[in-house]
C-alpha cells in the first residue's frame, strides 16, 4: 500500500511539472485607436533665401547668429512678412550652387541672396568655371520668378591685384548683365575691424554677422513689399 501511495505521488508530481512547462497562451493584443496626424503649420509668409557658403551658414558663431538670423530680426523690426531661410553651407562653392538649385528653387521664394564664391577664389579656381557656375545660378532662379540680390566679394590681398580684379569683376559684370541688386562687398566695414572678426579673419564674430545683416538690409529694403 505504501509502494502504491508512493507511485501515486511520483505521478501527481510528474504531471505537475509537464503541465507547468505547456506554453502560456499570450493575451489577446489589444487594439488602439491610431493617433491623429500631426498638423504642420505652413509659414504662410514669402520666403527670402540665404543661398551661400559659411559666411551665410554663420561658421563659427554661437548657434542664432547668423546673418540671416539677424536678417530676419531687421525684416521683423521693420513690420515686413517674409520669412528667411538659411541655406548657407560651409566650404560651398558655386559647383556646389548648382548642385543645390534644385533645391532652393523648389522653396519658391520671393528673393534669393546669392552669396557664393568666396571658396572658389581662396582655392585659386579658374575664373571661368565661377562666372560660368555664377551665370548659370542666376539664370535658373530668374527663370523660376525669383529675384535675385547679388553679394559680391573679394579676396585677400596676397592673391595678387590681376586675380583680384578678375575675381570682383565677375559680380559686377553679372549684375550688370541681368540688372540684378548688387551688394558691393557683404563684409563692408566688418571685414576691416579686427573686433568684428574671428580669429581666422575670414569669418565675422556674431556682432559682425548683425552688422552684415544691417548691411544686407539697406540693399534689400527696397524690394520688399509693406
Amino acid at each position: 500500500m505504501r509502494k502504491y501511495y508512493l507511485l501515486l505521488l511520483t505521478l501527481l508530481i510528474a504531471g505537475s511539472c509537464k503541465k507547468s512547462e505547456e506554453p502560456i497562451p499570450a493575451p489577446p493584443a489589444q487594439t488602439r485607436p491610431a493617433a491623429p496626424a500631426a498638423k504642420v503649420e505652413v509659414d504662410p509668409r514669402p520666403v527670402i533665401v540665404a543661398f551661400g557658403d559659411s559666411l551665410s551658414a554663420g561658421y563659427g558663431a554661437e548657434a542664432g547668429k547668423s546673418y540671416p538670423d539677424f536678417l530676419q530680426k531687421e525684416i521683423d523690426r521693420a513690420g515686413l512678412k517674409y520669412h528667411v531661410v538659411n541655406e548657407g553651407i560651409s566650404g560651398d562653392t558655386t559647383s556646389g550652387g548648382v548642385e543645390r538649385l534644385d533645391r532652393v528653387i523648389a522653396m519658391k521664394p520671393a528673393i534669393v541672396i546669392l552669396e557664393l564664391g568666396g571658396n572658389d577664389g581662396l582655392r585659386g579656381l579658374p575664373q571661368a568655371v565661377t562666372r560660368t557656375n555664377m551665370e548659370t545660378m542666376v539664370s535658373a532662379l530668374r527663370g523660376a520668378g525669383i529675384t535675385v540680390v547679388l553679394a559680391g566679394m573679394t579676396l585677400p590681398p596676397n592673391y595678387g591685384e590681376q586675380y583680384i580684379r578678375g575675381f570682383e569683376k565677375i559680380y559686377i559684370e553679372i549684375a550688370a548683365k541681368n540688372k540684378l541688386t548688387r551688394i558691393p562687398f557683404l563684409l563692408q566695414g566688418v571685414a576691416t575691424e579686427p573686433a568684428l572678426m574671428q580669429r581666422d579673419g575670414i569669418h565675422p564674430t556674431a556682432e559682425g554677422n548683425e552688422k552684415v545683416a544691417a548691411l544686407v538690409m539697406k540693399y534689400l529694403r527696397p524690394l520688399l513689399k509693406g
